[in-house]
């Protein structure tokens, strides 16, 4: 199985990683050799800044010698954080769940649509028109999410148990889609517990390489936390394979991460 891996999506893994780390704004020419030493042409680079200039995500700035350079906009600061806490935290489980209840007048749809998407990417299953629900945990992250995109008028949120009248486990079944989350599990493990096999039977890796598998890994990885949300382990399959790549990320991201680094500052 071959993974591609956009530069766009690879750019915003590289400053959530290793952008926050630099002394000021991001040089255009370090982004280049960086993204570069991952595969992605000059070009690509260049094109793909300045769509997530567009789009917000980044701010044209200049270098301490005055190059051109880009650097975080406040809102994808933000962001990022919020990110840390999903990817890179311990797994967080309530017994709790979180409820948002909401209503865009049509003349508003495409709020609605809005809505919809951002609470499905937060990982919010849908129970019915309107109602979606989410592990309780996940309440800070939808609170700041709601009042970035000033939709906080449109959303009630409430918090507790699951009273009935299905089995809890048999209405996870239903509001989350739990046979394509673990073919996603299931595809991460495919693509890097190879990696993680190498690194505790060989030799260390240089630099480079290991900010290239950490990079490519850790750009598969984020975007799992988010679809599979932290639902509690007694409601989903015994051969649940999302432990499992949690695992092999944690163990990945530990051994590679400082070698990465080293690299990044070189």
């Amino acid at each position: 199985m071959v993974e591609q891996h956009t530069p766009r999506s690879l750019i915003v893994t590289f400053y959530g990683a290793y952008g926050r780390t630099f002394e000021g704004p991001v040089p255009v020419s370090a982004l280049v050799r960086l993204l570069g030493a991952a595969g992605v042409d000059a070009p690509s680079v260049r094109s793909s800044v300045s769509r997530l200039k567009r789009r917000g995500f980044l701010v044209p700035a200049k270098a301490a010698d005055g190059a051109a350079a880009y650097d975080l906009s406040e809102e994808a600061r933000l962001l990022l954080e919020d990110g840390d806490r999903r990817i890179y935290g311990p797994p967080q489980v309530s017994e709790e769940w979180l409820v948002a209840v909401f209503s865009v007048p049509e003349q508003e749809r495409n709020k609605r649509h809005l809505l919809r998407s951002r609470l499905a990417r937060l990982g919010f299953g849908a129970v019915a028109p309107g109602v979606w629900i989410a592990p309780a945990q996940l309440a800070r992250e939808t609170e700041h999410t709601l009042e970035r995109l000033h939709l906080t008028a449109y959303v009630e949120l409430f918090r507790g148990s699951h009273l009935g009248f299905a089995p809890t486990a048999e209405a996870v079944a239903r509001w989350w889609d739990l046979t394509a989350l673990a073919k996603q599990h299931e595809e991460f493990l495919d693509l890097h517990e190879p990696a993680l096999r190498a690194l505790q039977s060989g030799p260390e890796p240089t630099p480079e390489a290991a900010y290239r598998t950490h990079l490519t890994a850790l750009d598969s990885w984020r975007r799992l936390p988010y679809a599979d949300p932290g639902l509690p382990r007694e409601l989903l399959p015994a051969d649940w394979p999302g432990d499992r790549a949690a695992a092999v990320f944690a163990e990945l991201h530990a051994r590679l991460r400082d070698a990465g680094a080293r690299f990044v500052r070189t």
